[in-house]
């Protein structure tokens, strides 16, 4: 399944019951915002959410021990779900039966393999429509360039490329091109271009883009207790790749993150592994996570505007000797980055608890 909207719902659980009358169900969730809600939701048991996994590659790994595989979404339109389920199903490249139940766009539809007739009968008994599947490819290659199409986007929606937020809808259709690991040309889309420049070498092919709020939907957080007992004092950076952020922070008692939308995502997700983070944010928050929450003991070093990569490339030359995992005290380390901060500094807020 995908997406953190089918949990939050309570669909996913409802499609889970109902495929069991059917045969023997194993669910899987790879995306890191879907794993927060499904930590929310109390389904760790149910849902399998280890390792972090691109719905293409949950499906591949489930085809030699599946029969049928079911990919679970709930989309924002009826357009997007069938283009969603037209992209995985065009990076899957399977013959097993491959079919997609969409409870936000109300429908079924066949992506690979014959299995018409369970799938009616699904449709049947959810209520929903059956509907032909896109013959839609979202990528394409030049000679030495490599082209990503979006479809079904709302115009004014963020459009982020591995969690950095790189501009602003315009159009319904966007198109991105990249040349040698970067981004040369886009259409459909207001540029931001210091995103563009946080962007290291991507392959556009194979990179997570998305249009939208990573997490539409709203639900209790929920912190896991007892995470935290045997981390000692390990500290880890997270500079601008927060939907990483459970595996980079494995074992790791606090997180120092750098940037505003990444210290959101971030420490939102963290919060519920009961690991605190230490934000510096210079106030340029795009909202891409749109409503998130901190651990209470977090922190959020405000620096002048322009500056959280500079104090992060401090941090990480100075504090971390270019490491991403050091052995130091979350007090002693938020310490030394507001002595790092130095002029640029402007506020240090201890974070508490905004939970009733």
């Amino acid at each position: 399944m995908h997406g953190p909207e089918i949990i939050d719902s309570g669909c996913a659980l409802r499609l889970i019951n109902y495929l069991k009358k059917l045969g023997h169900v194993t669910a899987v969730l790879g995306g890191s915002m879907g794993r927060v809600a499904v930590i929310d939701a109390g389904l760790e048991d149910v849902i399998t959410i280890s390792p972090r996994r691109r719905p293409s590659l949950s499906i591949q790994d489930l085809m030699p021990t599946s029969d049928v595989i079911f990919l679970l979404n709930q989309a924002k339109s009826r357009e997007s779900g069938l283009a969603f389920g037209a992209m995985v199903a065009a990076a899957v490249g399977i013959v097993k039966p491959l079919i997609q139940i969409d409870c936000g766009g109300r429908f079924v539809a066949i992506l690979s393999g014959k299995e018409g007739e369970l799938a009616l009968q699904v449709a049947s008994d959810l209520g929903l429509d059956i509907l032909k599947p896109l013959p839609l490819s979202s990528v394409s290659f030049g000679k030495d360039t490599t082209k990503r199409t979006l479809s079904a986007v709302c115009p004014g929606e963020l459009i982020s490329i591995n969690g950095t937020v790189v501009g602003r809808a315009t159009e319904s259709r966007v198109e991105m091109e990249a040349k040698d690991g970067r981004i040369v040309a886009m259409k459909g889309v207001k540029p931001k271009q210091h995103g563009l420049e946080k962007l290291s070498w991507i392959d556009l092919e194979k990179a997570t883009i998305r249009s939208g709020s990573i997490r539409r939907s709203e639900a209790m957080p929920r912190f896991r207790a007892g995470e935290r007992e045997g981390r000692g004092e390990w500290a880890v950076l997270i500079d601008h790749c927060a939907e990483d952020a459970f595996e980079a922070a494995l074992g790791a008692g606090v997180a120092v993150t750098v940037g505003d939308d990444t210290t959101a995502v971030a420490g939102d997700i963290l919060a519920r592994l009961g690991i605190p983070v230490i934000g510096i944010v210079d106030g340029d928050l795009d909202g891409l996570a749109g409503c998130t929450t901190m651990l209470p003991g977090s922190a959020v070093i405000r620096v002048m505007p322009g500056h959280d990569d500079l104090v992060g490339r401090r941090v990480k030359a100075e504090i971390f000797q270019g490491k991403r995992r050091i052995r130091i005290g979350a007090g002693d380390l938020a310490e030394r980055v507001k002595k790092l901060a130095g002029e640029q500094l402007i506020e240090a807020e201890q974070i508490k608890s905004d939970l009733p």
